[in-house]
């Protein structure tokens, strides 16, 4: 069995097509997760949360590259809804200096903030990081109390930044870029091993080897175990036993 740790299966590419949560079951998926990027994707996400509440787990938070001058108002609708309901993550939280750099200072204290709630509510976070890994690292060793966890997703850092991330108690979320030439993670999972590492889609984005370029979506988390399998000398199915043994671990489901 295997776990996407990142899917945004709520987009509207991937809600045309009902079929894609069958599919992922089919092929051994069956924990999908769920981040959120603010108030106006939340009522899909919850739609697909309740119709298959034994597969897709949401999560709740504001994306950085979703703040803006509104962002105070966005995060109360976070913290509302964190009272409300089960969510299973904070997330996805970060910082993105690749876009835009308008709101940083905002970013950051957006990211800080949802950090705050997840220590709240015992929830582990899921850090979007590009560009801004070291920073991310740094706001992250600073809230590390003993209790903060969780998912530096799409890690694209540096050996040393992930050694950092590990021994900050963090997983590294791993996808279809690992498949990809130019990667450098085949290297830095050799060193880091699978005790630090969960699977992600990030669908519909990232599509892996063969499926460059097109629409992502969870089925092909075996694909991305097959590579990393490659990498480390064992099997897929290991790869999957292990890093679903860590996504259970990490969000106590």
């Amino acid at each position: 069995m295997f776990t996407d740790t990142h899917t945004h299966i709520y987009d509207e590419k991937l809600l045309a097509d009902p079929n894609q949560i069958h599919r992922a079951i089919d092929a051994g998926v069956t924990k999908l997760y769920m981040p959120n990027c603010d108030s106006g994707t939340v009522d899909a996400m919850l739609q697909l949360a309740d119709s298959w509440p034994d597969n897709c787990m949401p999560m709740m938070g504001l994306h950085p590259t979703y703040v803006n001058e509104s962002y105070e108002t966005e995060l109360a609708s976070v913290e509302a809804w964190l009272a409300k309901r089960k969510f299973y993550g904070v997330g996805e939280i970060g910082l993105d200096y690749y876009w835009d750099l308008t709101f940083k200072e905002q970013q950051i204290d957006a990211f800080e903030r949802q950090i705050e709630l997840a220590l709240k509510y015992d929830l582990p976070i899921i850090i979007h990081s590009r560009e801004s890994t070291a920073d991310c690292i740094d706001i992250v060793r600073k809230k590390q109390n003993g209790k903060l966890r969780g998912i530096f997703h799409c890690f694209g850092g540096t050996l040393e930044e992930a050694q950092q991330i590990t021994e900050l108690g963090f997983y590294m979320g791993i996808g279809g870029v690992v498949t990809y030439k130019t990667s450098n993670l085949p290297e830095i999972l050799k060193q880091i091993g699978l005790t630090h590492i969960v699977l992600e889609t990030d669908a519909p984005y990232l599509a892996p080897v063969p499926y460059r370029g097109k629409r992502n979506e969870s089925s092909y988390i075996p694909v991305i175990a097959q590579k990393i399998g490659d990498i480390m000398g064992i099997s897929a199915e290991k790869v999957g036993e292990t890093t679903t043994a860590n996504a259970a671990l990490l969000f106590r489901a």
